[in-house]
């Protein structure tokens, strides 16, 4: 009986060795978008998309795309899946046309589902708990402004309790980062991926910790990032989520306690004069739009590496 192929899900799917090789690989894409070409035939890869779409859908669509793919894009709301046709049954049907699955979507445990029954690699382009694939290209654009990872410290601001809350730890930890997450009590990332980040990073040199005063997160951060307060399917909180979430707002005056080279990051869209000021965003230490193609370059690695993982498992 075959095995079962790798699937990125969540992200210490990856051990800090694969972490890195994926990274390695991403940049070495980036350097030459057209030389490495999987998905020559064409194969197709099928994109799923059931929440709003942006970055995601352009990255891997041109992604697939360079390295010789066809993009297939599912549209989730016609496919009802899990409504109209069972999580398992979509996997069966999806891995049967395409060499591999990425799927935006809300439940982690429909995404582990569709892994279970597919029998091609999936991937996590977001979920309500994790979102890999961007923490994956922030990782690559910190190592284009840094010399490393390990040891470096990434201040989080805002709602802790997100996805990208609980992916920077997971995958910080895993590349040796110092963690700290800056969010008002009652808003911080799940205990048990608090506990797993520890663990890792027990293994990396890393740290995993809550700070509660913004002023002390920030204080000699490498990395300064923060997220939209208002994430999607929880509109109708927004006027409370900004009372709560302001004091732990990104301005100019709070960036600048951290390190003088410090950069900041945002996974977009943004929201300037709310979790970030404009002139943050948009100042000449902001990489946030090389974060936004970093999207397209890391997806490409991850999906050539759960490709190459998998082969003698299909």
């Amino acid at each position: 009986m075959p095995g079962q192929p790798r699937h990125l899900l969540r992200d210490d799917d990856l051990s800090p060795a694969e972490q890195a090789e994926v990274l390695a690989l991403a940049a070495a894409m980036k350097a030459a978008p057209f030389e490495h070409r999987p998905l020559a035939g064409p194969q197709t890869v099928a994109m799923v998309f059931d929440k709003p779409t942006l970055r995601t859908q352009t990255s891997f669509a041109a992604g697939v795309a360079e390295l010789g793919g066809h993009p297939m894009l599912v549209d989730g709301a016609l496919a009802g899946i899990g409504v109209r046709e069972p999580v398992a049954d979509v996997a069966r049907i999806l891995g049967r046309q395409a060499s591999a699955i990425a799927w935006r979507t809300f439940r982690q445990a429909d995404l582990e589902e569709m892994a279970e029954h597919a029998g091609v690699p999936v991937v996590n382009a977001l979920t309500d708990d994790f979102h890999p694939c961007q923490l994956l290209a922030d990782l690559m654009t910190v190592l284009e402004h840094k010399p490393q990872l390990a040891g470096l410290t990434v201040a989080f601001f805002g709602d802790g309790a997100c996805n990208m809350g609980s992916s920077w730890l997971l995958a910080g930890a895993t590349a040796g980062m110092h963690v700290r997450i800056s969010a008002p009590e009652g808003f911080t990332p799940p205990e048990e991926v608090f506990v797993r980040a520890r663990e890792i990073a027990a293994g990396t040199g890393g740290s995993a910790t809550w700070v509660a005063d913004p002023k002390e997160a920030a204080a000699g951060a490498d990395v300064v990032v923060t997220d939209t307060w208002v994430s999607m399917g929880k509109e109708e909180e927004a006027a409370a989520r900004t009372e709560v979430f302001s004091p732990y707002a990104v301005t100019q005056a709070l960036f600048e306690t951290a390190k003088p080279e410090a950069i900041a990051m945002h996974c977009l869209p943004a929201y300037r004069g709310k979790e970030i000021a404009a002139e943050v965003l948009d100042g000449i230490q902001s990489v946030v739009w090389d974060e936004a193609e970093n999207r397209r370059h890391a997806q490409k690695a991850v999906l050539t590496w759960l490709l190459s993982q998998s082969a003698g498992e299909r």
